[in-house]
């Protein structure tokens, strides 16, 4: 079964191409069947580029989606243009009485600043507690899961001494996890972030399991059935060469930055980048909607209860 976005999303030609199945909601509403409810709150700049990322990777399983993508109610992007984010989005405001069998929520490029800075933090954790009532699970990913995992539980983000930036292994902690169906003993998984989460700050809150992480990066995927939530820290959804965009914007404007560890062929950077872990992406997003599909209510409205 196919994704279903609107056909004048950018989204829809770029999946075509890549020949994922997708559906406009007309051809949508002939088929007699309940799709899953995913819902995109999505807090990055480039907000197109994103929406190709995770639409990609939910849209590759069996089961028929619906993507509806959520913005930050008060918050103007400076990135994507206004006629996209009013054509496509919603402001949380507006769909905070419906129910989502699913919700995606995103990083953004605010790690150095404390949560409480942040000029949606206050709307944010209203999210957060609207995901208990009328989310049935939900993915937070990399500042996403940082915030998450801070509110429901006081874990800390902590800075670091320098950008954890390239391809780092990963090792599965724990096979028996049906996210990790499929997944090898380890894995390679992008990073880019200034900040960490810290195991035995994990480790001290009863309730959360680490089933990914890494020697060098930390912790990266956390499951926490309390809040049925999960939160990767790293950035499975990125594009082959989205790295390569972050190193050669950051060499351009001169900031300070390592080449991007075990990316480059060689770590040379005039050579193309490989993409070793678009298989593992589409297992894990795939193992949550399947695990989704499983046990979300049929009746939308039972979801929360």
């Amino acid at each position: 079964m196919p994704i279903k976005i609107p056909a004048d999303l950018p989204a829809y030609d770029v999946l075509t191409n890549e020949g994922v199945m997708v559906m406009s909601p007309d051809q949508a509403a002939r088929q007699d069947i309940r799709p899953l409810r995913i819902g995109l709150l999505n807090l990055m700049p480039k907000k197109i580029q994103t929406e190709n990322q995770f639409a990609r990777l939910i849209g590759a399983t069996p089961l028929q989606i619906e993507l509806s993508l959520i913005r930050m109610t008060e918050h103007q992007t400076r990135n994507t243009a206004a006629e996209h984010m009013a054509e496509f989005y919603r402001p949380f405001q507006e769909i905070k009485d419906e129910r989502f069998d699913g919700l995606i929520i995103t990083g953004a490029p605010i790690e150095h600043l404390p949560f409480d800075d942040v000029t949606y933090w206050d709307e944010l954790r209203e999210v957060f507690d609207w995901t208990q009532t009328n989310v049935h699970s939900t993915f937070g990913v990399c500042w996403g899961g940082m915030a998450m995992i801070n509110y429901f539980h006081g874990v800390k983000k902590h800075m670091l001494d320098h950008k954890a930036f390239g391809c780092f292994r990963h090792q599965n902690m724990d096979p028996a996890s049906p996210y990790l169906r499929g997944f090898s003993d380890d894995c390679v998984i992008p990073v880019s972030r200034w900040t960490e989460i810290r195991q035995d700050e994990i480790d001290a809150r009863p309730g959360l399991t680490t089933l990914l992480g890494s020697p060098e990066v930390g912790p990266c995927l956390v499951q926490d059935p309390g809040h049925r939530a999960l939160y990767i820290f790293n950035h499975f959804e990125y594009d082959s060469d989205t790295l390569k965009q972050e190193y050669d914007r950051d060499v351009e404007s001169g900031t300070p930055i390592n080449v991007p560890i075990n990316y480059y062929p060689d770590d040379d950077p005039s050579r193309k980048p490989q993409n070793r872990w678009r298989s593992h992406a589409h297992l894990l997003y795939g193992n949550w909607i399947n695990d989704i599909y499983q046990s979300t209510p049929f009746d939308l409205a039972e979801i929360g209860r």
